[in-house]
């Protein structure tokens, strides 16, 4: 579904994303994780087509600037963007009419009231609390229900309830064979929703393990994580004090 080739991406004499590649298999759900900085939100941006770099990035094989990939490719940003001027309900209305949808009214609904938003219909923008906008920017990026969908920190000020029913959609994606790349840093937040896990540190991927491959090597996520961004490793994880009284000797 998405095969990103040799991608880098320089701002000045920064580069930010080196000679990234990867492919993601259709129905599957990746989770893109990392330290901040690690160059994720670059690549996510580089795949929807914001940002100039060098490499290639095909959706379904289209280019993904190509307007057969941007009918296939959803996104939901780390910042909801939202109009201070339109209320809850015009901001759906308006991305169903920009998408061209059909029959989406009833659609518009069950996100609203899954997320807690139908009662906040006529609500403008800049009115909604932090939590309240990025459920808003959930609903807006889940409304189209595109072939593959990507989410960056999607998970960052979500209530308990609101992260219980995004995970329950991402599920409900995955049985439909929709492809996912969800952005996160926060390793526990996806633990049971991946089949592939990239790890990326200093703009590079670090790992692309599968989770059956992962099983396979006795290590849980957060291990992996940690032996590749910090050069920790499970006896170090195991045993903090002797790591510590060692250093210190």
């Amino acid at each position: 579904m998405l095969n990103v080739s040799h991608v880098t991406k320089k701002y000045g004499k920064t580069v930010a994303c080196r000679d990234v590649s990867f492919h993601l298999e259709p129905g599957s759900v990746t989770v893109l994780l990392g330290p901040n900085g690690a160059g994720k939100s670059t690549i996510m941006k580089s795949i929807i087509g914001f940002l100039r770099y060098e490499g290639e990035i095909l959706v379904a094989g289209y280019p993904n600037k190509s307007v057969e990939a941007r009918r296939i490719l959803g996104y939901v940003p780390e910042l909801p963007s939202l109009y201070p001027n339109l209320t809850v309900c015009e901001h759906m209305e308006f991305l169903a009419r920009a998408y061209r949808l059909t029959d989406y009214k009833g659609r518009i609904e069950d996100l609203l009231t899954r997320f807690e938003l139908d009662d906040k219909k006529k609500k403008f923008g800049d009115e909604l609390s932090k939590g309240m906008q990025q459920k808003l920017n959930l609903c807006l990026g889940l409304l189209p229900d595109p072939e593959m969908l990507m989410m960056d920190e999607p998970m960052i000020g979500l209530d308990p309830h609101a992260i219980k029913q995004l995970k329950l959609a991402i599920e409900e994606m995955r049985e439909r064979r929709k492809t996912m790349l969800i952005s996160t840093h926060i390793i526990d937040s996806v633990d049971m929703l991946w089949d592939r896990a990239l790890i990326m540190q200093d703009g590079g991927i670090r790992a692309n393990v599968t989770r059956r491959e992962l099983e396979a090597s006795g290590k849980s996520l957060e291990e992996l994580f940690f032996e590749v961004t910090e050069n920790v490793s499970r006896e170090d994880m195991s045993h903090p004090a002797e790591s510590g009284a060692e250093e210190n000797a």
